[in-house]
């Protein structure tokens, strides 16, 4: 039976291959930007792009699992959130293979999911890279845009930062370090809680512990200062 999306989906790819800079990939890899079949894209195009595909929920599971980062970006911008289900929002979280593919999931998609505060303490507990990387970047994307949600939500966070500020792995220190930021800059409450776990942290015996604490304790202290 003919797949009733493919004529979109083949011609959104080849909107995207057309649109391809692989002269720009390799000083992408340099940042991290990386991912089998990757285009080279800039986000500012993809947006432009999405806003030309609209809403589409099943463009978007289509354009995730053509595993091309640069799809899957796009994937995030064309999703319905509120369509977001547990089990593909898992299944894209296990697709991640690069840093901007996954911020960008979280912060055009997961983020606006009502599905997105309990993905937050699952992800947080993975051990591969970027699905653990996916928890933190959650959390850090949700301290900005949760507007509503209690101060009392996000302490109740700062365990997963504590246990995770040990992870030596580049993606998923820079995220526990956002995440910890981002909660802090919510309110004078959460600053100050923020502040007292980056003084622990700064005591830790993990480098990346350490790293995490003394880069926190700095910009959350500057904004007092300011």
């Amino acid at each position: 039976m003919p797949n009733k999306l493919s004529p979109r989906l083949d011609t959104v790819l080849a909107a995207l291959r057309a649109r391809a800079r692989p002269e720009h990939l390799a000083a992408m890899a340099g940042f991290g930007l990386t991912g089998e079949g990757r285009l080279g894209l800039a986000v500012p195009t993809l947006r432009a792009l999405a806003r030309e595909c609209g809403r589409d929920h099943a463009l978007a599971l289509a354009l995730w699992d053509s595993g091309i980062p640069d799809a899957q970006i796009l994937a995030g911008m064309v999703a319905e959130p509120a369509q977001l289900t547990v089990a593909q929002m898992d299944h894209w979280v296990a697709g991640m293979r690069a840093w901007d593919v996954c911020d960008q999931a979280c912060t055009n998609a997961f983020v606006k999911s009502p599905l997105a505060w309990e993905a937050i303490p699952r992800w947080a507990a993975r051990e591969a890279e970027f699905e653990k990387r996916a928890g933190f970047a959650l959390l850090a994307v949700a301290a900005v845009h949760h507007k509503t949600r209690a101060d009392a939500d996000f302490v109740a966070c700062l365990p997963l930062i504590e246990a995770a500020a040990g992870d030596e792995r580049n993606f998923v220190k820079k995220a526990v370090n956002w995440a910890l930021r981002q909660i802090g800059k919510r309110s004078d409450t959460l600053r100050e809680q923020s502040l007292t776990v980056a003084e622990r942290l700064c005591t830790r015996s993990e480098k990346s512990a350490r790293w995490t604490g003394h880069d926190a304790r700095r910009e959350l202290l500057q904004r007092i200062l300011s």
